[in-house]
C-alpha cells in the first residue's frame, strides 16, 4: 500500500468520500467531490485506489461498492503524526498548544473534562515506566 501522504490531490478526494460516506458506489463518490470528473476518470481512480490497497469493494448487483481497505482511525494518526513531526518538530506537546490556541474557545466542558482524563492516563502510563 502506497503511503497517504502519496496520493494525488484527486485520489485524496476520493478517499474522503469515501471515508465520508462509510461505503460508496463511483456515481456518489463523483457526486460528493469538487468539480468532478467524468464517471469514467472516478471509475479509473477507485481501480487505482484498490490497486493500491487504499479501498477494497464487493459486487452489489451490477455496481461496485468502495469501502476503505484501512479504518479512518489509522490512517488519520499516520497523518497527525506527519503533520507533528513536520509542524511541531515531533513535539506532541507543541501540537496540543497549537490545537488549544486555535480551539479553546470552542471546547465544552466535557471536551474539557474528557482531556483532563486524557492527560491524566498520560501521567498515569508515564508514571508505569
Amino acid at each position: 500500500m502506497s503511503k497517504p501522504e502519496t496520493l494525488t490531490r484527486r485520489e485524496r478526494q476520493v478517499m474522503d468520500a469515501v471515508y465520508a460516506l462509510g461505503e460508496a458506489t463511483a456515481k456518489e463518490v463523483q457526486q460528493r467531490i469538487p468539480d468532478p470528473p467524468s464517471y469514467s476518470a472516478v471509475r479509473a481512480v477507485l481501480t487505482r485506489l484498490v490497486d493500491q490497497g487504499h479501498l477494497k469493494y464487493r459486487e452489489s448487483g451490477p455496481r461496485y461498492v468502495y469501502t476503505a481497505a484501512v479504518g479512518r482511525k489509522r490512517v488519520g494518526q499516520a497523518a497527525l503524526k506527519k503533520i507533528v513531526d513536520t509542524f511541531f518538530d515531533g513535539s506532541p506537546l507543541r501540537t496540543m498548544n497549537a490545537l488549544l490556541g486555535i480551539s479553546a474557545d470552542e471546547l465544552s466542558k466535557d471536551e474539557l473534562e474528557e482531556l483532563a482524563k486524557a492527560i491524566q492516563q498520560a501521567r498515569e502510563k508515564a508514571d508505569e515506566r
